[in-house]
């Protein structure tokens, strides 16, 4: 159901009185719809993807994209320099104001969540140390923004990423899933629909 800015700035209001009644303002705004270079990680041990993205206006284009390689035979605290130090560079290439992360999947085997919390933590790092607000948007959920299902296939991510961007070729699916969330995180933030299910921040 769509609505019109009067009632928008109606739910902004009532949203802003409730605040003050609890005894604290919150300013309720959409400020990090401002954001107009978005980083995009799709983090892993032996291949953690990234991707940089453009926003002007509806129109988005990819500026960097490529996934960080740790070889199997590297141990993990130098995967784990890898990936921030990879990050860090891509950053400071082109100055993004914001990065979007992929909130982590359900994992039955306990060593290979710990692991994956630790790569994440060592993108999550290089980005807040550029000063970087660092949100984590749910798998399911980029896919749903993506594809317009939640459990669609890495190929229809791809693919779907491919033509948003127009890219000449499908992107390899570390790289697709960073853009993706990149690209979910663009268009959940200027959605007005969306008030109190945008991302969450880190």
């Amino acid at each position: 159901m769509a609505i019109s800015s009067r009632q928008y700035e109606q739910i902004l209001r009532r949203l802003d009185k409730a605040d003050s009644s609890k005894g604290h303002r919150k300013k309720v705004s959409f400020e990090h719809s401002h954001h107009t270079c978005i980083l995009g990680i799709d983090p892993s041990l032996r291949g953690t993807g990234f991707g940089i993205i453009h926003r002007k206006g509806q129109e988005y284009t990819a500026l960097e994209l490529g996934m960080i390689a740790c070889p199997a035979k590297w141990h993990l605290s130098a995967c784990l320099a890898k990936i921030h130090e990879v990050v860090r560079e891509t950053i400071e290439r082109h100055h993004p104001t914001v990065c979007a992360v992929e909130g982590l999947f359900y994992a039955q085997n306990s060593k290979v969540a710990r692991i994956m919390g630790e790569a994440r933590g060592a993108a999550i790092v290089a980005a807040a140390t550029a000063g970087l607000p660092v949100f984590e948007i749910a798998p399911r959920k980029v896919k749903q923004a993506i594809v317009g299902y939640g459990n669609a296939g890495k190929m229809a991510v791809a693919k779907m990423v491919q033509r948003m961007l127009r890219l000449e070729a499908t992107p390899q699916f570390d790289a697709s899933d960073a853009l993706a969330v990149a690209l979910a995180f663009g268009m959940e933030s200027q959605s007005p629909i969306a008030l109190g299910q945008l991302p969450k921040q880190i």
